[in-house]
């Protein structure tokens, strides 16, 4: 019985020392981005079409970027499916309106994103998962699952958080 829990603390005890990391070699800061600061980028957002633009584009440890993208879909401009064919998760956060989004599933008359080798669109997706999102509801959406806000109750906005492991986002 002695030898099981001296094993089993030493396997306990070396979980914790390997679970720590080491700090970064450089001196890190965190990053703000106030509610304030976030409203008035959404509310200068185009409002005749769909704008998906970055708010802040940061540096992480471990050599990855994160953005904070502030989006703005006028009342029905559902749009096509989106499937980014990276690694790259989009963590979506509703700030306002009410709309119908689509994950997974299949795909319906996809064809390539124009000027994009990373990205397919869809006129639709068939045998998905659907909900119902308002303010407040966080999806996480994995890269390479199909996406569409197949129904808009009203106007939407909301954040994209981008964690970027491929450092394809330029930093802002």
């Amino acid at each position: 019985m002695q030898k099981i829990i001296l094993v089993l603390f030493t396997v306990i005890l070396s979980s914790f020392i390997f679970a720590q990391t080491m700090p970064p070699s450089f001196p890190t800061e965190a990053t703000d981005v106030t509610a304030v600061q976030i409203q008035e980028f959404i509310d200068n957002l185009p409002r005749d079409r769909v704008s998906d633009r970055p708010i802040r584009v940061v540096e992480t440890t471990g050599d990855m970027r994160l953005g904070v993208f502030g989006v703005y879909r006028p009342m029905g401009v559902t749009g096509d499916v989106n499937v980014h064919l990276v690694d790259t998760t989009e963590i979506y956060y509703m700030l306002k309106g009410s709309a119908t989004l689509v994950t997974g599933g299949d795909l319906v008359d996809s064809y390539p994103a124009p000027g994009s080798d990373n990205w397919v669109r869809a006129k639709g997706i068939e045998n998905g998962v659907t909900r119902k999102v308002v303010p407040g509801d966080v999806i996480v959406i994995p890269g390479h699952t199909p996406h569409w806000w197949g129904e808009l109750d009203s106007e939407i906005e909301y954040l994209i958080f981008r964690p970027d492991p491929g450092n394809r986002l330029e930093l802002k």
